[in-house]
C-alpha cells in the first residue's frame, strides 16, 4: 500500500535556487515537448512519444546545441519525469479526457522537482525533523515527525507556492486493519448556503460566509488593487527606471499570491476535517450527488462562490478516505431530483424554486428543503459505486 504524504520544507538558500533552476528547466523542457510534437505532427502527421523524444533530446539535440547544455546541470530524473507528464497529457488529450495540452506559465503552472528511489539499495533517508533529497541533500522539514522515519520512501516531488517550499513523498505502509462499520448509511447534500448538510441532522456551514475568510479576502482586495496601480505606473514610467518598477511588481506579486494560498489553505483544512468527522461516524455507506459543477459555472453570479466551496476535491477526498476504511460510495445521477421529491410520499414539487427554503408538501411534510435532499439520496436505489 502507498501513501503520499506532503509537508513544508526549511530550504537554504543554495537549496533553493537548485530547487527554482531545477523547476524553471523542467517547465522549459514539458513545453519544448508541446512545440516540437506540433512541430512534427504539422510537417509529417505523425505524434512522436515521450520516450522517443527524450532519445531525440540526449541523442541529438543537445549534442549538437552547446547553448541549451544548462538543461544537463539538474536532475536528470525530474527532467525525465517533466517529458513523461508531457507525455500523459498528449495521451489524456487523445483519449478525449482532457483539452490539448497547454504551455506551462512561469510562477503560474504548477511545475514540481522529482526524485526517486533509483534501485532498491537506495535509500532515501527521512528523519524526525529533515529529509535527505537527492542532489540538494539533507533538508529540514517544518512539521517535525510528520513523514514515517522507519518506512520505505519510493518517490517524492519539491514544489514552490507563494515563495514556501513542500515536499510530498510517496511511502511504502502496511494496509490498515479495516474497522467494523454501523449498520446505517449517510445522504450528503451540498450547497451553497451550507457546505454539506447531513441526514443525520448534522450541517456543515459555508466556510466563505465566516468572519477570518471575509478578512482575508478584504485584504486581497487592497493587495490587488495596489498590484493593478503598479502595473499602470510602470506603463507611464521612463525605461531606465523600469528595473526599480519591475522589482516592484515582483514584490507586490508574491504577497498576492501568499494571501491566495493562505485562504485556498483554510479552505482545504475546512474540507479535510468535515470528511474526517463524517468518516468518524463509520458508516456502511455515504451517498453524495454527481454535481453538474461546469453547468454551475456558467451562473455568472454563483462561480465565484462555486469555485470556493471545493466541491471536488470534497468528492476526492472522501472516496479515497472511504475507500482506505471501507465503507461504500454512492454516487446518484446528477438528474435526479432529490430537491424537489417528498421523504414522506415520493411526490414531485415541479413548481419548487431556489429561494425556497423550506420544503412544503400536499401531505402535510415539512422539512428544510436540504435536509429533505440528504434523506432522499440516504434512500436512494439507483445509485452507481465510486
Amino acid at each position: 500500500m502507498l501513501k503520499s504524504y506532503k509537508t513544508e520544507i526549511n530550504p537554504s538558500k543554495e537549496q533553493m535556487q537548485k530547487i527554482n533552476r531545477t523547476i524553471g528547466t523542467c517547465r522549459f523542457i514539458y513545453n519544448f515537448y508541446i512545440s516540437y510534437s506540433k512541430e512534427i505532427y504539422e510537417k509529417e502527421q505523425t505524434f512522436i512519444t515521450a520516450i522517443d523524444f527524450s532519445k531525440w533530446l540526449n541523442n541529438k539535440f543537445l549534442p549538437n546545441h552547446a547553448e541549451y547544455q544548462w538543461i544537463k546541470q539538474v536532475s536528470s530524473k525530474s527532467v525525465k519525469q517533466s517529458i513523461l507528464n508531457a507525455g500523459k497529457a498528449f495521451r489524456r488529450f487523445f483519449d478525449h479526457q482532457s483539452n490539448f495540452p497547454k504551455f506551462k506559465k512561469k510562477n503560474r503552472s504548477d511545475v514540481k522537482m522529482y526524485f526517486v528511489k533509483t534501485d532498491a539499495k537506495t535509500i532515501i533517508k527521512c528523519e524526525r525533523h529533515r529529509i535527505k533529497i537527492p542532489t540538494l541533500g539533507w533538508v529540514r522539514i517544518k512539521e517535525k515527525g510528520y513523514i514515517p522515519t522507519n518506512k520505505i520512501i519510493r518517490s517524492g516531488t519539491v514544489s514552490c507556492k507563494a515563495g514556501r517550499y513542500y515536499v510530498s513523498v510517496l511511502v511504502e505502509e502496511e494496509e490498515i486493519q479495516k474497522p467494523k462499520l454501523n449498520d446505517f448509511g449517510i445522504g450528503i447534500d451540498l450547497g451553497l448556503k451550507e457546505f454539506a448538510v447531513l441526514s443525520n441532522k448534522k450541517s456543515y456551514k459555508n466556510i466563505n460566509k465566516t468572519v477570518k475568510i471575509k478578512k482575508l479576502e478584504k485584504q486581497l482586495k487592497r493587495k490587488q488593487r495596489c498590484l493593478s496601480r503598479k502595473y499602470e505606473d510602470s506603463k507611464k514610467r521612463l525605461k531606465k527606471k523600469g528595473e526599480a518598477t519591475r522589482q516592484n511588481i515582483q514584490k507586490q506579486q508574491l504577497k498576492v499570491q501568499k494571501l491566495h494560498h493562505r485562504i485556498d489553505n483554510i479552505r482545504t483544512d475546512y474540507v479535510n476535517k468535515i470528511v474526517s468527522e463524517i468518516v468518524k461516524t463509520k458508516p456502511s455507506y455515504i451517498t453524495i450527488e454527481d454535481l453538474n459543477v461546469k453547468g454551475m459555472m456558467k451562473n455568472k453570479h454563483l462561480s465565484k462562490a462555486v469555485v470556493a466551496q471545493k466541491f471536488y476535491e470534497f468528492r476526492i477526498k472522501l472516496t479515497a478516505k472511504c475507500k482506505e476504511l471501507g465503507i461504500e460510495v454512492r454516487i446518484v445521477d446528477k438528474w435526479y431530483p432529490s430537491s424537489k421529491l417528498c421523504h414522506n410520499c415520493g411526490t414531485i414539487k415541479k413548481d419548487l424554486k431556489l429561494s425556497d427554503r423550506e420544503y412544503v408538501c400536499k401531505c402535510g411534510y415539512h422539512a428544510d428543503r436540504d435536509y429533505n435532499a440528504s434523506l432522499n439520496l440516504r434512500d436512494v436505489k439507483t445509485y452507481k459505486i465510486a
